[in-house]
């Protein structure tokens, strides 16, 4: 299966310790902590594409493969934009949204952060 298919990005995303799932945005959303790690967009024009966050480096890579661009509303912190014509085997789209995850986890808490410094 494929992490493209809703059942097993489900699967995948609520294996992860923490995660929520919602729908929003005409999209299934994976969320750690209330913030969103990765999504799935279920309606047109980018049908059946996965959005997450990743390393800057990653991001230079990522949208330099057709298939792959920079998401719409998240574009300015590296989040990409990922079609299945991209091309990305599901071992590497697994290690993309498993770091996603781990990127978003390790933010701070909002309410604790402004008591920091």
């Amino acid at each position: 299966m494929s992490l493209f298919e809703l059942e097993c990005f489900e699967s995948f995303t609520v294996s992860l310790p923490g995660v929520s799932l919602v729908d929003q945005w005409g999209s299934r959303v994976a969320k750690v902590s209330d913030r969103v790690f990765t999504l799935l967009r279920l309606t047109s024009p980018d049908l059946h594409s996965l959005v997450f966050k990743c390393p800057r480096e990653s991001f230079i890579v990522l949208t330099g493969i057709e298939g792959v661009k920079q998401a719409p509303y998240f574009a300015k912190r590296q989040w990409v934009c990922v079609s299945k014509e991209a091309g990305l085997s599901d071992g590497e789209l697994d290690a993309y949204l498993r770091r996603s995850y781990q990127l978003v986890a390790s933010w701070p808490d909002k309410e604790n952060s402004s008591r920091i410094g």
